[in-house]
C-alpha cells in the first residue's frame, strides 16, 4: 500500500527538525513515498517562509497529485493568507483524490476552502506532532512529543483507514457526568443527557476544528455558514474561562443555536489557579448546556492529543447517541470519502 504523501508548511516555522526528520522517516518505513515540498523548512520570523512563499507552497501541493497532503505543523499564519488561497486548485485537487490534513491552525484552511468551494478536508495529524514523536517515554508532553513512545496506534490504524478508503466513522464514550453536574446543565441536558439519553441526526455537515482559529474568522467570508451541522471543537492551552469567552462569542454570533449538535474534543494543557474557586473545564460545559437546546457531548478523541481520529471536515455525517455511546459514520452519506 504505498501512497504519495507531500509534506508541506503553510503556517508555523518547523523548531523541531529532528522531529520532522522522525516522522518522515516513519512515513517511509511504512512503505510510503513521501515528497518533501522545497519549502518546508523555510523560516522568516515565526512562519515557514514569508506569506508569498507560504502560498506557493500550498500551490504546490494542490498541484502535486499526491493521496495526502500533510501540514509539517500548525502553529499561526494561515488567517493572514487567506485571501490568497487558490481554492480553485486546491478544490480541483480535492476532487481528484488529493486528502489536505492537518489540525490547529490548519482549521483556518480547512473552513475556508468549505466556505469558498465546499470541499472537504480532513482534520487529523500534523507530522511533526504525531509522526515525528520521539519514541522515549519519559516526559510526557501532550503534544505528541517525548513520553508517548511514537506515534499514537489508534491515530495510526485511522490514518491508515483514510490511505485505504475504509474509514466510515468513529465512536467514543462520554465521561460521565456527575450529578451535581447534571442538575447544573440545562432542563434539557437534566432530562437528556444522562445514562438514558438516546437521539439521532442524520445526515448533518460535520465542521470544525480549533476553537480560537474558529472564532477568529468569524464575520468573514471564510466561515462557512452551515446551519444544521454537526459541529466539533478543540484546543489547547486556553484556561476554561477563555474556553467558555469563545463560546460566548460564538453563542452570541448565533451560530451554536444553528446546530444539530455541539461536540466537545479535547482541551488540553491549561492550568487551573486557586483564584478559579471550583470554576473549571465541566462548569464551561454545564453553563453551555444551560444556554442551548441543542445537545453538547463530550469526550470526542481529538485535538492536540496524541490519540486522535481522522474527521472529515464538510462532509455528511449521521451521529448517534445511545446512554453515553457515540458514534459519528460518514462513509455512507458522501461517495468521495
Amino acid at each position: 500500500m504505498t501512497k504519495h504523501i507531500y509534506i508541506y508548511s503553510p503556517s508555523g516555522a518547523v523548531r523541531d527538525k529532528a522531529a520532522f526528520r522522525r516522522g518522515v522517516r516513519r512515513l517511509q518505513a511504512m512503505g510510503h513515498e513521501v515528497e518533501i515540498d522545497e519549502a518546508a523548512l523555510a523560516s522568516h520570523q515565526r512562519f515557514a517562509g514569508d506569506d508569498a512563499t507560504r502560498l506557493a507552497a500550498i500551490s504546490r501541493a494542490a498541484a502535486s497529485g499526491a493521496d495526502v497532503a500533510m501540514i509539517s505543523r500548525g502553529g499561526y499564519g494561515l488567517t493572514r493568507i487567506l485571501p490568497g488561497i487558490p481554492y480553485k486548485r486546491v478544490a480541483q485537487a480535492i476532487e481528484r483524490g488529493t486528502h489536505f490534513v492537518g489540525l490547529s491552525d490548519f482549521t483556518a484552511f480547512q473552513l475556508a476552502v468549505l466556505a469558498q468551494t465546499g470541499a472537504s478536508s480532513w482534520a487529523g495529524p500534523s507530522l511533526c506532532e504525531a509522526f515525528g514523536a520521539s519514541d522515549q517515554a519519559d516526559a510526557a508532553d501532550g503534544h505528541g512529543g517525548a513520553g508517548q513512545g511514537g506515534p499514537d496506534e489508534i491515530m495510526l490504524a485511522c490514518f491508515d483507514d483514510l490511505l485505504l478508503g475504509q474509514g466510515e466513522g468513529t465512536g467514543w464514550r462520554q465521561p460521565r457526568t456527575a450529578p451535581t453536574d447534571i442538575a447544573a446543565a440545562g432542563s434539557w441536558h437534566a432530562r437528556r443527557l444522562g445514562d438514558t439519553a438516546n437521539f439521532k441526526v442524520e445526515d448533518a455537515t460535520l465542521w470544525g476544528g480549533n476553537l480560537s482559529v474558529l472564532c477568529s474568522l468569524l464575520g468573514s467570508p471564510y466561515l462557512p455558514a452551515v446551519q444544521g451541522g454537526i459541529l466539533f471543537l478543540e484546543d489547547v492551552a486556553e484556561h476554561p474561562y477563555r474556553i467558555e469567552r469563545m463560546l460566548t462569542q460564538l453563542l452570541h454570533a448565533g451560530v451554536l443555536a444553528q446546530q444539530k449538535a455541539i461536540v466537545l474534543g479535547q482541551f488540553t494543557d491549561y492550568r487551573l489557579v486557586p483564584h478559579d474557586r471550583g470554576f473549571k473545564l465541566q462548569s464551561v460545559v454545564n453553563w453551555l448546556r444551560s444556554q442551548l437546546k441543542v445537545p453538547v457531548l463530550t469526550g470526542l478523541p481529538f485535538g492536540h492529543v496524541p490519540t486522535k481520529v481522522l474527521l472529515p471536515v464538510g462532509a455528511g455525517c449521521d451521529l448517534l447517541v445511545e446512554g453515553r455511546d457515540v458514534l459519528l459514520v460518514w462513509g455512507h452519506t458522501d461517495p468521495a470519502l
